[in-house]
Order: C-alpha cells, then structure tokens, then sequence
C-alpha cells in the first residue's frame, strides 16, 4: 500500500498537479493539506474522472485537508477526540477548524493533519498548536494497537538538523523545546516516524519560496508519516519527490510517500 501527503497549498490551483502525482507515483491514499477551499467548492470531478475517490473537509479559503483513495473508505471523520478550536479572541468561540480528517481503509485508520504553524511564540496560536498535539498524542495513544497512521504537515522541525541552519530560526516557532516535546509525545504514545530512516539523503520537505530556498537547499524537514508498531513494522521504503518541488508554480512543499508492505492489501488498479 502505498501513501502518501503533500500539503498542496491550494488543490484548486493544484488539482491536476495532485492527479499527475497520484498516477505518476501509483499511489493508493493521497492526503492532502492546505486545500483551501470549503468542501462544496473542492474539485472532486477530476479526481472522480481519474478513478480516485474524495473525501475532505474544508470550511472557507484557510486550513483544509481531504485523502484522495482508490478505494472509498470505510468510514471518515472530520476531528479527532478532543481536537481544540480557536478563535483570534479568547471571549469567542473556539470553532473547529479544518485541520484533520481520517479515513478508515482496508482496517487502517488514516489522518491527513494540519497542525496550527503557532505563528509566533507570544500568540494564542502557539498555545492552541502545543493544545492542538496534546489531544493528538492521547488519542495515538488510544490507538496505539491498532493499524494507525498520523501523516502530513507536523508544522515542527524535531531536531537541529530538520532546518537549514538552526541559528536563523533561534526563538521562532517550530524548533522551540515544547513543541518539540510535543512531537516526542506522538512517539511515547507508541508511533513510530517511519520516513526518516528511508530519507536521510534528502532531509527537507519543505522549501520557502523567499530567499531562492529551494536551489540553495536551504529547508526544513516538518511533513512526516508517523505510524503505529504494526504498521511501522511493514513500511519498506519512502522518498521525497523533490522533483516536483522544483517545478513551476508547484506548493512550497514536497510530496512525502511511503509503502507498506501489508500481506491482506491487494491495491485496487
């Protein structure tokens, strides 16, 4: 089984990009991030036409996630247990945002996330983004035994070396210790970053179009698949299509793909 994330930033710029991707690759789950589009305005036809099926949640033009699959799931949900809301104003409601949907398929439990970027460490973001992955981890860890997979744009960088150089990022979000903690807690509750190992060569996933990052190699390393003992133990390979970062007017992003070597999974071609 072969899955894979991209945070595509915008799907309607970048359907045909994802379609591409989907059949260049031979991937069986695409999970997106950053679609940008609430969900009666997603371009669901061309994927249909391609023979993918849709499933997303988006509520305006920010956040929005969805997983592209051969196969239709057999069930999806649109929030995770205790997944926190936010609102600019603390006296206002903190609605749910359109951060994290999951897709049961062939017994895996699949989540494309978006997790908050915390904007800077003296927001109410920040807060909501550590909040954001404390709920997570305890609910990974409720699942911890079951075929369980956490993918997409993790919005941290968990070791020096995940960034470019780490002195230009001193007292930014991404890289500080709490967030980073919070990423080790999706580990202690029993999940494994399954890319890394395969990926050690290309390091990064992410490239800001400011400053000519991407030919100077200058990135940061925030998308992951993190996976549950059972499921960890059968991914064989991964990789990071930096090709498709290179291309024009493509996402900041790389697509991050992984397959599972899973006896009962026959794909669906």
């Amino acid at each position: 089984m072969r899955i894979a994330s991209w945070n595509i930033n915008s799907v309607r710029t970048r359907a045909h990009r994802a379609i591409n991707l989907l059949q260049q690759h031979d991937i069986d789950v695409l999970c997106l991030q950053e679609t940008k589009v609430a969900d009666d305005k997603f371009p669901t036809e061309p994927f249909e036409e391609a023979g993918y099926h849709v499933s997303c949640f988006g509520l305006n033009q920010w956040n929005g996630v969805a997983i592209i699959s051969r196969e239709k799931p057999e069930e999806v949900w649109t929030s995770f247990p205790g997944q926190p809301g936010f609102a600019k104003d603390p006296e206002a409601e903190q609605s749910l945002e359109a951060r994290a949907i999951g897709a049961r398929i062939r017994g895996i439990e699949i989540w494309s996330l978006y997790v908050p970027n915390g904007r800077e460490i003296t927001d109410r973001h920040y807060a909501y983004k550590l909040q954001f992955l404390y709920q997570l981890a305890r609910y990974a860890e409720s699942r911890s035994n079951s075929k369980f997979l956490l993918t997409g744009d993790f919005n941290i960088a968990p070791r020096d070396t995940d960034v470019w150089d780490i002195e230009a990022f001193r007292g930014k979000t991404h890289v500080t210790e709490p967030e980073r903690a919070a990423f080790q807690m999706l580990l202690e509750a029993g999940l494994t970053e399954v890319t890394r190992a395969h990926t050690l060569d290309k390091r990064y996933t992410y490239f800001d179009y400011k400053g000519f990052r991407f030919p100077k190699n200058e990135g940061m390393r925030i998308d992951f698949q993190l996976a549950s003992a059972t499921l960890a133990d059968a991914c064989t390979t991964a990789d990071i299509d930096l090709t498709e970062r290179a291309g024009d007017k493509t996402s900041d992003h790389c697509l991050l793909i992984a397959d599972y070597d899973l006896p009962d999974f026959d794909s669906v071609r």
